[in-house]
């Protein structure tokens, strides 16, 4: 795998796989575990806030546009306050959690699912490719990944990009990442706004035939 500099700013470095086009933290500047969490903390995610509903709704509606009620889905990545699952169960939709430091129940990883979310997520993994070939291998034939994650543009944005100033971001996901990503899977892709996008596991799944960082 190839690598390049891709930008450093007064806290961290960034690196580009140049097949793929993820831009990454440097692992030695990465926070540990327990800084992180302490971060997440901090976090005020309201079950009652309409604001807070109206953002997730952004992954809701595209999703359950293509769901048949009852679906079994699992929220990936949680955090303390799931109310993306809260939302998908009033729409008539069975829901487990997960979530490393809020819902750390390793059996819901064992299952088959009709549809994953992971909204906001994927950008905090240190290694994304065991956790989408992991995702990927609980979805059923046909059933959706939804994620949602704000996408790299170009250099000269990223170099002024507030999304990059959360220390706990670390993987910078682009359209042209998901499309490789997308490649390795042999699923379709789909890109709804600037941060949603559906990844549709296929009816004959197939074992990842490349690398992503």
């Amino acid at each position: 795998m190839e690598i390049s500099h891709y930008h450093q700013d007064k806290f961290r470095h960034y690196w580009q796989c140049n097949q793929c086009g993820l831009v990454f933290v440097d692992e030695s500047e990465r926070l540990t575990p327990q800084q992180e969490k302490a971060i997440y903390d901090s976090h005020e995610n309201d079950l009652f806030d309409l604001g807070y509903r109206r953002f997730l709704s952004r992954v809701s509606e595209p999703l359950l546009e293509r769901l048949k009620k009852p679906s079994n889905g699992l929220d990936f990545g949680c955090g303390p306050g799931p109310l993306l699952a809260q939302m998908l169960t009033e729409a008539g939709h069975r829901m487990a959690l997960y979530d490393l430091y809020y819902a750390n129940q390793p059996e819901v990883l064992t299952g088959q699912y009709d549809f994953i979310t992971c909204t906001e997520v994927i950008e905090h993994i240190a290694q994304p490719q065991t956790v989408l070939t992991q995702l990927f291998s609980l979805l059923k034939p046909g059933a959706p990944l939804v994620l949602m994650t704000k996408l790299v543009i170009d250099k000269a944005r990223f170099s002024a990009w507030h999304y990059k100033n959360d220390l706990t971001h670390i993987a910078f996901f682009s359209r042209k990442t998901f499309a490789y990503v997308a490649k390795i899977y042999d699923s379709e892709v789909e890109f709804i706004g600037n941060d949603v996008i559906i990844l549709t596991k296929p009816e004959v799944p197939t074992a990842p035939s490349e690398e992503l960082l």
